[in-house]
């Protein structure tokens, strides 16, 4: 059982079975045919439709599709999402963030955030390069930035704090 959420707030319930698809406990029933590698031709009762998967970000549950050259976001919740919902769980997997460490030794090539700026888990914060290759560091959730500790053109060492968050 899969829960499909889309950004205006339509949410469906999707069962896949052996033989059938369920939608709101009803038989969905379509045919679907690759166009392209990750391009669609979906026939749906008399209508046409035309189905490209855009992004897929299988971490978040979230999918964004060009339907037809409308662009839609739907999130996925399944069964194990579902029952953490249930069990008032849904937040155990998120955690706050306190600061930001060097994976490794390095130097500073850049800093992209400075004290004040609201992150997102996922938001470049700083390159790092190391090994003669550079590092795109990433906030490991959302917070807001309290104090750059590096600076540009700066050795770090690994496991130093690079950036407190408030």
């Amino acid at each position: 059982m899969l829960q499909v959420k889309t950004g205006n707030g339509k949410t469906w319930q999707v069962d896949i079975q052996k033989d059938t698809i369920l939608l709101n406990n009803s038989p969905f029933d379509w045919d679907i045919s690759p166009i392209g590698p990750h391009t669609f031709h979906i026939i749906k009762g008399a209508r046409s439709f035309t189905a490209e998967v855009v992004s897929a970000n299988y971490q978040d549950k979230t999918f964004t599709f060009k339907i037809n050259g409308a662009v839609q976001t739907v999130s996925v919740k399944d069964r194990f999402d579902l029952l953490l919902d249930q069990l008032g769980m849904s937040n155990a997997n998120s955690h706050k963030v306190n600061d930001v460490k060097a994976p490794m030794p390095g130097l500073i090539l850049e800093v992209k955030v400075q004290p004040g700026q609201e992150v997102k888990k996922g938001d470049p914060i700083m390159i790092l390069e190391a090994m003669k290759m550079e590092n795109i560091l990433k906030s490991p959730g959302d917070g807001v930035v309290k104090e750059v500790k590096v600076q540009v053109r700066q050795n770090v060492e690994k496991n130093q704090v690079l950036i407190l968050f408030q």
